[in-house]
């Protein structure tokens, strides 16, 4: 499917595990033509969305449900989906599809990457959220009780179809949780997309992260920039129950991250302003919720992946947004004290 003036295809570079990630109106039909490039001769297509738009992989299929949610984004979901494969009979040449939002297209890749130690998946992601973020690069998990993401491994696609059509029948609140994601670019190399219709929003958003995954697939360096904004976020969707979206919780992390990187000394006052405006100019919350203790929240940032010792975040400064670790506790407390809430 060439690149033409209503698609846009992006590559990702990574050797013998490259892929195209589509993006465009009505890329999904286009999965029967990825599935025969891959040889399949069976799918499960693990699916959140009704059958009219769940796509037909073109070979024989079975369908599973699913439901989005992080509260399914659990090893149970994965075991659950691991023996629906097994029964089915899917081998390692087969194909897995995912086609729902970024906690489907989570588990579902997790499920790929284990079953038969390894089997191609395909992702149809059908939020906004999972077609800037959650399908591409290959990192694939689920929640436990005590953080986010704590369990999983990186299993990358095989190709991704990011069908603007599946947008349409979005929750407004659903689509601006996407533009979390999406706001949080202007500060790690792709600025002024709010300027841009949706389809070059998402283009560049996935461009973006398919530029740091080739340069840095498993979290070595350039990749926990993507995390902008979310250390913070994370602990929002955990201390309230996932009440705090995704792309909610990123928002309001990337104005704290602005603001911690101004309380630091790496950024000056112009900039932390800017952080805010740019957020605000999404129609994306700038606020603590209500409700929710300084102290919960620092207790889930402590439990942040990126915190091999002290706390880490990634900040903007000089050098532009790096990993900043052994980060004052005392100053991220004082910083989260002087967050507005709503």
């Amino acid at each position: 499917m060439p690149t033409t003036a209503t698609t846009r295809e992006v590559r990702v570079e990574l050797g013998e595990r490259a892929y195209t990630v589509h993006i465009g109106h009505g890329v999904r039909a286009a999965l029967p033509d990825v599935v025969r490039a891959l040889g399949a001769r069976r799918a499960v297509v693990v699916t959140a969305r009704p059958p009219d738009q769940t796509p037909d992989p073109g070979v024989p299929s079975l369908v599973l449900p699913a439901r989005d949610g992080e509260h399914d984004k659990t090893l149970a979901t994965v075991a659950h989906l691991c023996s629906r494969f097994a029964e089915f009979g899917l081998t390692r040449a087969d194909v897995v599809v995912s086609c729902g939002g970024g906690t489907t297209t989570d588990a579902v890749g997790l499920a790929a990457s284990l079953y038969h130690r390894g089997t191609p998946v395909v992702h149809v992601p059908t939020s906004l959220l999972a077609q800037v973020d959650a399908s591409v690069g290959g990192k694939t998990a689920v929640n436990l009780p005590e953080g986010k993401n704590l369990v999983g491994a990186y299993w990358q696609p095989a190709a991704v179809l990011c069908d603007l059509d599946l947008l349409a029948t979005l929750p407004e609140r659903e689509l601006r949780n996407g533009l979390g994601e999406i706001a949080r670019c202007h500060f790690i190399g792709a600025p002024g997309l709010d300027r841009l219709p949706l389809l070059d929003q998402v283009a560049a958003s996935v461009a973006l992260k398919a530029r740091v995954v080739a340069a840095d697939e498993r979290d070595r360096g350039l990749r926990h920039t993507l995390n902008y904004g979310h250390t913070l976020g994370h602990a929002l969707e955990l201390a309230t129950g996932f009440a705090v979206r995704h792309g909610e919780g990123v928002a309001i992390g990337t104005v704290f991250a602005g603001r911690l990187a101004g309380a630091l000394g790496r950024i000056g006052p112009d900039r932390v302003a800017e952080h805010h405006a740019v957020v605000a100019g999404y129609g994306l919350p700038v606020a603590l919720p209500p409700g929710v203790p300084d102290d919960e929240l620092l207790r889930f940032v402590r439990r942040d992946k990126k915190s091999t010792g002290g706390l880490a975040f990634v900040l903007d400064g000089p050098r532009g947004a790096e990993l900043v670790r052994d980060v004052d506790e005392h100053v991220v407390a004082a910083t989260l004290a002087a967050m507005p809430r709503a």
